[in-house]
């Protein structure tokens, strides 16, 4: 479902999501729930991007996280061509589609899920793993990438130092990919987890890109150790 109403400095007021008035919904206590599942869900459906993500026809209250790093950092502008990695189940891929759109614009997404279809969109159901992923992409993208978005992340195993070893390791996939296809001034965003593993990567994005700098956007959950990095100004 396309989006239906607009929002955003550009487009309407993306600072006010947070702060609108909605009805709290409470969860019972139910014998097969635990407390910790209760408490997680009366999070989820009280989260604010949740139900505006609901209101405004996105796939995922993550698509306010690419609006917000878009407001501050203007990655979308018409004519651009663009990879969408972790894509499913397709929130950043509705705001790219709608902001590139133009004759020459081109949006190719990737995720190892399904995803349903969107229009603007050519999606590759695939690991990004797979030695074979990144000629697949470039084939489809059909020539050199302005942006490369990657919101990658590995199914977590409950060990933090395990699991941001493992994000790290995926993102570092995907900027040395974004080295590899992107045109000259063009953009790299990647989502990551905090934890002490992510210098190496730091360095290898200052030494290809004009500017690199941390971002968390208010719709990034607060608890959360997720950060982005925007790295735009690419070096050739």
């Amino acid at each position: 479902m396309a989006p239906t109403k607009k929002t955003g400095k550009k487009n309407g007021g993306l600072g006010d999501i947070a702060s609108r008035r909605r009805k709290v919904v409470r969860v019972k206590a139910k014998r097969q729930r635990s407390e910790s599942s209760r408490q997680w869900l009366m999070r989820h459906l009280n989260d604010p991007y949740v139900a505006a993500a609901q209101e405004e026809g996105y796939r995922s209250r993550a698509a306010f996280k690419l609006l917000q790093l878009d407001e501050k950092f203007q990655l979308l502008k018409p004519g651009l061509r663009v990879l969408d990695l972790g894509a499913a189940p397709g929130g950043w891929s509705q705001v790219a589609a709608k902001a590139i759109a133009k004759k020459a614009s081109k949006l190719v997404a990737l995720d190892i899920l399904p995803m349903d279809a969107l229009a603007g969109v050519e999606f590759l159901q695939m690991d990004f793993t797979d030695n074979a992923a990144p000629e697949k992409l470039k084939e489809l993208l059909g020539g050199p990438a302005d942006l490369v978005l990657s919101d990658l992340a590995p199914n977590t195993t409950g060990h933090p130092g395990t699991d941001h070893i493992r994000i790290m390791a995926l993102t570092e996939m995907a900027a040395h990919f974004a080295i590899d296809v992107l045109a000259p001034g063009g953009a790299f965003v990647c989502k990551f987890f905090q934890g002490g593993a992510e210098q190496e990567l730091l360095g290898l994005l200052k030494k290809h890109f004009v500017k690199t700098r941390h971002a968390k956007p208010p719709a990034s959950r607060a608890e959360s150790s997720e950060t982005y990095l925007v790295a735009q100004g690419f070096r050739k």
